[in-house]
């Protein structure tokens, strides 16, 4: 029994991660996922900055974080996206991520993480703003969102509704610069914070998405000896679209995987942990924010 350290995103492509056992399994679009929950136990808080929870407490199923209350506050302490470190001496840079028509936010990450934080949240294009000093980088986000709307979080909901209607990548790199142009002519740029050129980055061949259809359920939590099961025809962010024997197609966020003791099962079978509908088609369209 292995348990899951969540989905990670390099070079290589999409990665399962396993704790304490120093090894990962590639995905392959086309290939076959298929595994079975623990038959006893619960799931169980996966701890704080690589340091196990003390008392193993159990949390929701439903929840993706797989923190309880005390881990997870002891990690945000020490999180540069709550905004609780001010004098993290790293270069960050300032980026627009863009998801879908009208879904583009703003956000910052350390420069020496590459592009390893937009593939973690799906951004089907994205493009660089600025880099420099965290606070820097801080003020510009803010600058963003106060003088132009832009927000910094966007619902995994709203990206994964529109992942399957994505315009062509000329159109998708057309409103990232377009947003970017406004943003740099913006006043009151931190004088530390280097503009940057507003190439664009697209993503949608690495997440396997071109030509991706309607998914028609997700997973709502996985339960004591749940079996999911599906080929993988396109992964984004944390989430695994997977196509059924039944021909469903099936969203799998991996952030639920955390915390619960996971085995292999044969593949082919059918997925028994709870999964809710999703809307489908014109009920699915999302309004644009400009």
């Amino acid at each position: 029994m292995w348990r899951s350290g969540g989905l990670r995103w390099g070079a290589e492509g999409p990665r399962l991660v396993w704790e304490g056992r120093g090894r990962a399994s590639a995905l392959v679009y086309g290939g076959d996922i298929a595994f079975r929950v623990a038959d006893v136990g619960e799931r169980t808080c996966v701890g704080a900055r690589r340091n196990a929870c003390p008392v193993r407490a159990p949390v929701p199923g439903r929840g993706t974080q797989a923190r309880c209350a005390e881990c997870a506050r002891l990690d945000r302490a020490h999180s540069v996206a709550a905004d609780t470190i001010a004098d993290d001496p790293q270069t960050y840079r300032v980026y627009l991520a863009w998801f879908g028509p009208g879904l583009v936010k703003v956000g910052i990450t350390a420069e020496a993480r590459g592009s390893a934080r937009l593939l973690e949240q799906g951004a089907v294009a994205f493009g660089w703003l600025g880099r420099g000093p965290l606070m820097a980088a801080r003020r510009t986000e803010e600058l963003l969102r106060s003088a132009l709307g832009v927000p910094d979080r966007i619902p995994y909901a709203s990206k994964r509704a529109v992942r399957s209607r994505l315009p062509a990548p000329e159109q998708r790199a057309a409103e990232v610069r377009e947003v970017h142009g406004r943003a740099v002519a913006l006043p009151g740029w931190p004088g530390s914070l280097e503009r940057m050129a507003g190439e664009v980055v697209d993503h949608a061949e690495v997440f396997g998405i071109a030509g991706l259809t309607d998914a028609t359920a997700a997973v709502s939590e996985l339960v004591a000896g749940g079996v999911v099961s599906g080929r993988l025809v396109a992964a984004a962010g944390p989430d695994l679209h997977l196509a059924g024997a039944d021909g469903e197609l099936t969203v799998l966020d991996t952030r639920l995987m955390a915390g619960w003791g996971i085995t292999a099962t044969e593949p082919g079978g059918e997925t028994t942990v709870p999964v809710r509908r999703l809307a489908t088609g014109t009920e699915a369209r999302q309004e644009g924010l400009f």
